[in-house]
This record gives C-alpha cells, sequence and structure tokens, in this order.
C-alpha cells in the first residue's frame, strides 16, 4: 500500500511539473488580449467629434451612408485593420451597426459613403449588420439619445473569415490578434 502511495504520488508530482508552464492555444490568444498593455489608436471623423451628434445624413433618417473615419498610431508591425460599429443603449442589446475587417494595413482613413458590398475594392471584407445587411447601416433608434461607437483595431496577422459574417465571429478570430485598438463616440437621437 506505502509503495503504491509514493507510486502513485511520483506520477502526480511529474505530470504537475510537465504541465507546468503548457497552455492552450486558448489560454495563449486569452493572454495576449489581457496580459499585454494595447497601445491606443486615434480615432476621429471630419463629421463630428468625440461625444457630438452624428449629423442626420448618416442615420436613418438622412442618406443612410458612413461617415468619414480617420486613425492614426497603429504600430508598424500590424498587418490589417478591422471596424466594428455598435450601439449599446439599444432596448434588446448591442446592435451592430457595421463590421469590416481585412482592411489593408496602409489604410488610415475610409471616404465618407464606403459602399455597402461584400469585398471593397481594396480587399477588405464587410460582415453582416444587425439589420442583416452588408455593411454600414447608420443609427435609427426607437426612443432618447443613444451612443455608437466607432472602433478600429490594429492585428498582427490577416483574419481568415469570408464577408457576411457576424460581429461574433470577427470578435472570436481577433482574439489574440488584437496589436492596438481606439474608438470614436457619436450620439443620436430622433426626438
Amino acid at each position: 500500500m506505502k509503495s503504491m502511495l509514493k507510486t502513485l504520488c511520483g506520477v502526480l508530482i511529474l505530470f504537475m511539473v510537465c504541465s507546468c508552464g503548457k497552455k492552450e492555444p486558448d489560454q495563449i490568444n486569452r493572454a495576449a488580449d489581457k496580459g499585454v498593455k494595447k497601445m491606443s489608436i486615434t480615432v476621429t471623423s471630419p463629421a463630428f467629434k468625440e461625444g457630438q451628434s452624428i449629423p442626420s445624413k448618416y442615420t436613418c433618417d438622412g442618406n443612410n451612408i458612413s461617415p468619414e473615419l480617420e486613425w492614426a498610431g497603429a504600430p508598424a508591425n500590424t498587418v490589417c485593420f478591422a471596424l466594428v460599429a455598435d450601439d449599446p443603449d439599444a432596448p434588446r442589446g448591442t446592435f451592430t451597426h457595421w463590421v469590416l475587417f481585412n482592411l489593408p494595413a496602409v489604410t488610415t482613413k475610409l471616404p465618407e459613403d464606403v459602399p455597402t458590398t461584400p469585398t471593397l475594392s481594396n480587399g477588405a471584407e464587410q460582415g453582416a449588420n444587425d439589420a442583416g445587411k452588408i455593411g454600414y447601416t447608420g443609427p435609427c433608434p426607437p426612443s432618447g439619445i443613444h451612443r455608437y461607437y466607432f472602433k478600429i483595431y490594429a492585428l498582427d496577422s490577416k483574419l481568415n473569415l469570408k464577408s457576411g459574417i457576424r460581429v461574433h465571429d470577427l470578435t472570436t478570430a481577433m482574439q489574440g490578434h488584437i496589436l492596438a485598438e481606439g474608438q470614436l463616440m457619436g450620439t443620436y437621437s430622433r426626438g
């Protein structure tokens, strides 16, 4: 009995020593996102300033086109960018207005009125927003003032995703690959 207990303890100690320092790929990705301080990207727009009202031109009450966006401060080793625009104040939870990914690393701005096509001329891909459409759909709050966040992510690799994906697919694929991020917040009310 004593020798069996010694053997069992020895195997247990050996297992603990061998598994120390080993990380599953998922843990590595989470560690890369949480353990390392990311650089900050500055996101701006000539259409509106941080915290200001988004002009109706970019909403369901106007032309429903995307605003011009600019950004700076991405690390030199950025391979591509991703963008998510959402409304955390929507009645049923966060509503995603725009999903865009694999923007080339040389990109530092998006023009006004980005086409709502699955693939852009620069090779970037667009996902489906929560209205079920490809590309951008503007603010259209049912009541009150809502906040709209335009988030830019600098990534260390191109994402193996196809156009039409949902925001969950994008955020899952980005885990462990975000080098820097930034956002611009605008508000909109229909009242």
